[in-house]
């Protein structure tokens, strides 16, 4: 089963799920306000992505942009663990193991 982590109010979180549940693929949803992220999960996120998964579309990166960018790489995990909103979303993952960060349909079409 695939697990989503994501914040629900999110338009992007929404449209993903919306794809996931039109194609009948089931998932379990954890919601980053009720259960953050660990610093192990960022750093896979960070693996997969290449950098810190920051939403720096978002925002909460707007308003704390020049803060975050003067942190370093481990204060920007814990900064992220507490401030949930700054990870770019929805993290869909299968096995613990990252399949997509952010929607995209043609990506999601394939699972």
């Amino acid at each position: 089963m695939f697990t989503m982590y994501a914040i629900p109010n999110c338009d992007t979180v929404k449209k993903a799920r919306t794809f996931l549940d039109k194609k009948k693929i089931a998932y379990e949803f954890v919601d980053f306000k009720k259960t953050p992220p660990t610093k192990e999960q960022i750093k896979r996120w960070a693996d997969f992505m290449g950098e810190l998964p920051a939403n720096k579309k978002g925002t909460t990166y707007k308003k704390v942009k020049d803060e975050f960018e003067a942190l370093t790489p481990a204060k920007k995990i814990d900064f992220m663990i507490e401030n949930s909103s700054m990870i770019k979303r929805p993290v869909l993952e299968k096995n613990g193991k990252t399949l997509a960060i952010g929607f995209d349909e043609e990506t999601y079409g394939g699972f």
